[in-house]
């Protein structure tokens, strides 16, 4: 799945190799040296296969023209100050890297192949500055071949890629759509290794979470069912215009595609990221979310691909999440459509299986547990059942010891500041227990449930405090009784 190059990039670096540069200019002022500007006349304004040939046959020589060595500056340090120059040659550098090979196996395997490139990242705090983002756009590439050459890492690698990672989040974090789309197929060049990955999933906090939030955004944000709402019907991801598609808060069909890439890329760790992104960002509801409205067959591929994937390695965590999401009826939906895709088709029937398999071997409490042993709650039918919770929550509190009322009671221990409906399902469940066991009461208050859904009562979230206060209700209700 490749992707075109960023068509603000590509106008950008058109510009620039149409402007005229004095590089006669540049060797009277000490600026180059005479024989740099003889390397670099033998490459400008020819013909690709004779630039070709003219670099195979001495790449040494623009090895050391563009990364310099113990005795010579790297053009990029040599003409440091002369910044026409630093953008043509990071222009002409990045022609080189798509087109040559040899090249690139030459520079990835220069002692310090990314040296040059890294502080010119820093050279400017304005988003839109070209320097930087031409640095970033060589230097995504070539990392990213250094990645594949050197599968074990090197302090090189170890250093130049999370502060690439870090220009790239800050590009991610801007509203321009068209800095995101670039930050995103940067991003993309680069996640093709082991390595990369694990670095990206370290740097989470700034690189993923942007773009989750893009895709939050797309869906209309996070839906709840506290018994405070009566709902409502989501908003459609698709856009009724034509010419242009954008999905929904604005964002654009391309941009959605590059970040589910992104994150697709990213699942080939599952076993890694799946509890992180469930616990973070409650994933799976979000995506089957997102597939219900995937305005493209492409975006559904990429969509079903890091289902299955995350699926596949965190069953028990994420098992539960599928299923309340209503994630078999979705998949059901899905079949009616006809696509031609066969990736996607596989998918398809793999998580069928896979939920199919799920379903049929768990009861209503099963779901019920696992969901909280999973260590996070969402909105799933149980929570809100009264028939579930007059048949199970004598069980819920007394089997294997009262594990499950434990278990809640530290899943409610925490702040959950990113998902404060978990708290309030908490809330929710303790309120049925109370009332259908109301006997029950001093055990539940022994694993420190009482005091926590009281504590709840001020908390600043509405949802949260309405549940809190209905659970507290029920405890009192059943006091004054007493």
């Amino acid at each position: 799945m490749s992707l075109d190059p960023p068509a603000y990039i590509l106008s950008l670096q058109n510009n620039i190799r149409a402007r005229p540069i004095s590089w006669e200019g540049a060797v009277r002022a000490k600026t180059i040296t005479d024989s740099d500007l003889k390397k670099i006349k033998a490459i400008d304004k020819v013909r690709k296969e004779q630039r070709k040939q003219t670099i195979e046959a001495d790449t040494s020589t623009y090895t050391t023209l563009l990364l310099g060595n113990g005795e010579t500056k790297s053009i990029f340090e040599s003409a440091a100050k002369r910044l026409d120059i630093l953008q043509y040659m990071l222009v002409l550098t990045g022609d080189l890297i798509d087109d040559i090979p040899a090249l690139v196996e030459s520079l990835v395997k220069h002692p310090h192949p990314y040296k040059p490139f890294l502080p010119l990242l820093k050279q400017s705090n304005n988003a839109e500055d070209p320097i930087p983002l031409l640095t970033s756009a060589v230097l995504s590439s070539l990392l990213s071949r250094g990645l594949v050459a050197q599968p074990k890492s090197t302090p090189e690698i170890d250093e130049a890629l999370p502060k690439i990672y870090t220009y790239i989040a800050a590009l991610s974090n801007t509203s321009d759509s068209n800095l995101q789309d670039i930050a995103v197929q940067e991003y993309s060049a680069l996640l093709r290794t082991l390595k990369s990955r694990q670095q990206f999933w370290e740097q989470r906090k700034e690189t993923l979470n942007p773009l989750v939030d893009v895709l939050r955004n797309a869906t209309g944000g996070k839906d709840t069912d506290s018994t405070l709402y009566n709902g409502g019907s989501s908003g459609s991801i698709r856009s009724t215009a034509t010419e242009s598609i954008k999905v929904g808060g604005g964002v654009g069909l391309q941009l959605l595609y590059h970040i589910l890439m992104v994150i697709w890329q990213l699942s080939f760790e599952g076993r890694l990221i799946g509890k992180g992104l469930d616990e973070e960002h409650d994933i799976i509801p979000l995506y089957a979310q997102l597939v219900r409205v995937s305005p493209k067959e492409k975006t559904t591929r990429l969509l079903l691909g890091t289902l299955y994937n995350l699926l596949s390695y965190n069953k028990s965590t994420l098992m539960p999440a599928a299923a309340s999401a209503k994630l078999p009826t979705v998949l059901s939906n899905l079949k009616t459509r006809h696509f031609t895709d066969q990736d996607l088709l596989e998918d398809l029937d793999n998580l069928t299986k896979m939920m199919d398999e799920y379903t049929s071997s768990q009861t209503t409490l099963d779901e019920y547990a696992a969901e909280v042993q999973s260590g996070h709650l969402r909105w799933s039918p149980p929570h809100k059942n009264a028939d579930f919770w007059a048949e199970n929550a004598r069980a819920i509190i007394e089997n294997d010891n009262g594990d499950l009322c434990k278990k809640l009671a530290e899943i409610m221990d925490k702040d959950w500041n990113n998902d404060k409906q978990v708290l309030a399902i908490g809330c929710n469940d303790v309120a049925f227990l109370v009332k259908q066991c109301p006997e029950k009461r001093q055990a539940l208050e022994r694993y420190g449930l009482k005091a926590r859904v009281m504590a709840l009562m001020q908390d600043e979230n509405e949802s949260v405090r309405w549940e809190s206060l209905r659970a507290v209700g029920e405890w009192l209700r059943y006091t004054f009784d007493a």
